[in-house]
C-alpha cells in the first residue's frame, strides 16, 4: 500500500558538489529533505513512484520509463563524479500500462528519447539513497494534456500498487515558480509571489482538489514547474486520509523551494477530488448551456453531431435572420476546465453567411486545431464554446491606437500575418498583445509589422 508521499524541489545547486558552499543559502530546503529521506528510509518501501518535469515529456502522452535500470551524472552541472544508477520496477510499470490501455489513457513506455536519469530524479534521490539503498524506482514524466489527467494517472498508480501490494511511496518532484526576483534566473512576474503563496497553502494543508482550479495562465506566467507532478501524485493519494505537513519554503535565489509531507492514515472516500472537481464543472457548464445564444449553440450543435458521426450539419432553420444575411469572419473558441482545447477562425467572411461560418469554424476548432488532439465524445459535456464575430478591420499607425479590452490585432509581415482577439485572459497590455500575434504568426520579436484593429461582438 501507499505508506507516504513528498513534495519536494529538484535544484542541483543543492548537492554540495555543485553548490560549492552556495547551497548553504538554502539551509531550510536541506534541512527538511534530509527529514523526508530519513522517513523514507525508515519506510522501507519497496518501491519509490517519482514524478519529474524533466523526465521526457510529450504533449498529448505520459511517458513512464522502461527497461529494468538507467544511471545518470550531474555532468551538465560540472559535477560528473556526482552519479547514480537505478533500478526499476517493471512489474509495476507493467500494470500501471495495462490499467491505462484498458481506459484507452494515453500512458505508456513508447517514445524513449533519452534513457538517462535526469536532474529532477537524482536530486531527490540524492537524498534518499543516503537513508536507503535496496528499492526499485518508477519514474514518470508530465505531459501537456489537461490537470484532471495527471489526477487520473494517479488513480492508476494507486490502483496498481493495490494489485501488486506493494509498500509504496510516492515522490512528486517540482520547484514552485521561477520568477520571484528581478534578479533571479528568469526574473520577476506578480504571478510567481502569488502562486507560491497559493500552492504552499493548499499543499500545506493538502486541499488536493484546489490543485485542478489553478488557471493554466497562472501557472504560466508564474514560471512554475511542479504543478502537474503535484497533481499526479494528488490523484495517488485520492479518497486517501493523509497527515500533512509543510515542511519548508524558500526563494533566495528567485526560484521557489516547498517540501510538504504526507503520511497516510486511513480512507477517506470525501477525499474525492476529482469526482467533486468534474460534477462542479458540469454544473458550471449546464447553467453555461442555458444561457447559450443562438450562435453558440450553433457552434455547440456543429461539434457533438460532428464528433459523433464525422458528418456537418446543415444550416438550420429558425436562426437570428442576420445569421443568414450577414458575411464576416468569425473565430469559434473550445474551452475545457478552463483551459483552451481549441480555437480557430477567418479574418474575413469566407462563407455566404455567418451560420455557415460558424459551422465550418466550429468544426475545425473541435478537430484540426494542430495544437490539440480532436476533441474525443467523452469531452462533449465539459466544453465552454465561445464565438466572435469580427467587425471591419482597421489599419492603424502605432501601438498606443490598441485597447486589449476593445480591440483585436493583426500583424503582418510580409506574407505571415498574425490574430489576437481582445479580451483574452491573462493579455493585460498591448505589448503582450502583439508579442503573442507576432508570436503566432512566426514574425521575429525584432522584425517590422504593420498594425490592424478590429472589434468584435463575443457569444457565449
Amino acid at each position: 500500500m501507499i505508506k507516504a508521499a513528498f513534495m519536494v524541489p529538484h535544484p542541483p545547486i543543492i548537492i554540495p558538489d555543485i553548490g560549492k558552499g552556495e547551497e548553504k543559502k538554502i539551509q531550510k530546503t536541506i534541512d527538511a529533505y534530509h527529514a523526508v529521506a530519513r522517513k523514507i528510509g525508515s519506510l522501507k518501501p519497496d518501491t519509490i513512484v517519482l514524478m519529474s518535469p524533466h523526465q521526457i515529456l510529450y504533449s498529448d502522452y505520459f511517458h513512464i520509463s522502461p527497461g529494468k535500470s538507467a544511471s545518470g551524472d550531474m555532468a551538465q552541472f560540472r559535477a560528473p563524479h556526482v552519479q547514480m544508477e537505478v533500478r526499476y520496477d517493471t512489474e509495476f510499470v507493467k500494470q500501471i500500462c495495462k490499467l491505462a490501455d484498458a481506459a484507452d489513457f494515453p500512458a505508456g513506455t513508447e517514445g524513449e528519447r533519452d534513457k538517462r536519469l535526469d536532474h529532477g530524479t537524482m536530486v531527490p534521490l540524492y537524498f534518499v539513497n543516503q537513508y536507503l539503498k535496496d528499492y526499485r524506482l518508477v519514474r514518470i514524466g508530465l505531459s501537456g494534456l489537461p490537470l484532471k489527467m495527471h489526477y487520473q494517472l494517479g488513480q492508476y498508480i494507486q490502483e496498481a500498487d493495490r494489485l501488486l501490494n506493494r509498500t509504496t511511496v510516492l515522490v512528486a518532484s517540482g520547484d514552485l515558480s521561477h520568477r520571484l526576483k528581478e534578479d533571479g534566473p528568469y526574473g520577476y512576474q506578480k504571478e510567481g509571489p502569488e502562486y507560491d503563496s497559493r500552492i504552499m497553502d493548499v499543499m500545506g494543508k493538502a486541499a488536493f482538489g484546489e490543485l485542478l482550479e489553478f488557471l493554466e495562465d497562472l501557472c504560466e506566467k508564474a514560471g512554475e514547474c511542479g504543478h502537474r507532478s503535484f497533481t499526479i501524485m494528488a490523484g495517488a493519494l485520492d479518497k486517501l486520509k493523509v497527515e500533512a505537513e509543510a515542511l519548508s519554503y524558500e526563494g533566495v535565489f528567485g526560484v521557489g523551494y516547498g517540501i510538504c509531507s504526507y503520511t497516510v492514515c486511513g480512507s477517506d472516500a470525501k477525499r474525492n477530488f476529482k469526482e467533486q472537481f468534474e460534477e462542479k464543472e458540469r454544473a458550471k457548464i449546464a447553467k453555461q448551456r442555458e444561457q447559450e445564444d443562438a450562435y453558440v449553440q450553433l457552434a455547440r450543435k456543429t461539434i457533438e453531431n460532428y464528433v459523433r458521426t464525422g458528418e456537418t450539419i446543415a444550416v438550420p432553420d429558425g436562426l437570428p435572420s442576420e445569421m443568414y444575411s450577414q458575411r464576416a469572419g468569425v473565430f469559434v473558441s473550445v474551452k475545457e476546465n478552463g483551459s483552451l482545447r481549441g480555437c480557430i477562425g477567418t479574418i474575413h467572411a469566407v462563407r455566404t453567411c455567418v451560420a455557415e461560418e460558424i459551422i465550418e469554424n466550429a468544426i475545425s476548432a473541435a478537430c484540426r486545431d494542430p495544437r490539440f488532439l480532436p476533441i474525443r465524445q467523452e469531452e462533449l459535456d465539459e466544453l465552454m464554446i465561445s464565438v466572435d464575430v469580427l467587425g471591419d478591420t482597421e489599419a492603424i499607425d502605432t501601438p498606443d491606437q490598441l485597447d486589449v479590452k476593445r480591440y483585436g490585432v493583426i500583424v503582418t509581415n510580409g506574407y505571415k500575418r498574425g490574430l489576437l482577439l481582445p479580451n483574452l485572459d491573462g493579455v493585460d497590455t498591448i505589448e503582450e498583445q502583439i508579442a503573442i500575434a507576432k508570436h503566432k504568426a512566426g514574425i521575429g520579436e525584432k522584425e517590422d509589422i504593420t498594425l490592424e484593429r478590429f472589434e468584435v461582438i463575443r457569444h457565449y
